[in-house]
């Protein structure tokens, strides 16, 4: 199997972690498809991607790579031991400075999701354009699936944004059923989406 007919499915691996050299590429791909949400709060896209890059966990993060090793998508997870893309203010400070993160701080708590001791929270999932529609993102959801198990609990959740129906449709198809919506308002202006729903899979 490999990468070309539209819809095949690709014979891929999946393992957990990556490595010093990989760091940069995750990150990349993590930006491509979560900058337009973040980056009011973490732009300019320079300084961002520099806050994403230095914060990554290999030990919250799934694997997707091809047959030649070339990553092609991530899946994160977060517990409360860590979390995929992690930081505090201190990073937050490092990057954009002190004065800047008295505003940065409570805009990014607005987005941050409450944890569940009986569940995994999927903290980001994101494929590369060249993968996409190959069956990355169905193996990389089988993969957060089965850490849940592996750590004893009983359901993964995630948050969909109402800008992102392919994924939505991808999780309900995948088992995923809708728990909960959670409204904006005039923040809608500053993330870019009006709403988010909470989805849950029982493992």
């Amino acid at each position: 199997m490999g990468l070309h007919p539209e819809g095949e499915v690709l014979d891929i691996t999946i393992s957990k972690g990556f490595t010093a050299a990989e760091r940069s590429q995750i990150a990349a791909l993590y930006w491509e498809a979560f900058g337009p949400k973040l980056s009011v709060v973490l732009g300019p896209e320079e300084k961002g991607l520099a806050f994403v890059t230095a914060q990554l966990q290999p030990g919250f993060a799934l694997v997707a790579r091809d047959p030649s090793s070339n990553v092609i998508g991530v899946a994160g997870f977060k517990t409360a031991e860590g979390a995929f893309v992690g930081g505090g203010l201190r990073d937050l400070a490092a990057v954009f400075g002190w004065l800047s993160v008295i505003w940065r701080a409570p805009l990014l708590s607005l987005v941050e999701r409450d944890l569940d001791k009986d569940i995994l929270l999927m903290d980001g999932i994101c494929v590369g354009p060249q993968a996409r529609g190959h069956g990355v993102g169905t193996a990389l959801l089988c993969a957060i699936k089965e850490e849940a198990r592996q750590r004893g609990k009983s359901a993964v959740r995630l948050d969909v944004i109402d800008t992102n129906p392919r994924a939505k449709a991808l999780y309900l198809r995948e088992g995923f059923t809708e728990e909960g919506e959670e409204r904006l308002g005039p923040l809608s202006r500053i993330f870019g989406f009006g709403s988010a729903t909470r989805m849950l899979c029982q493992v």
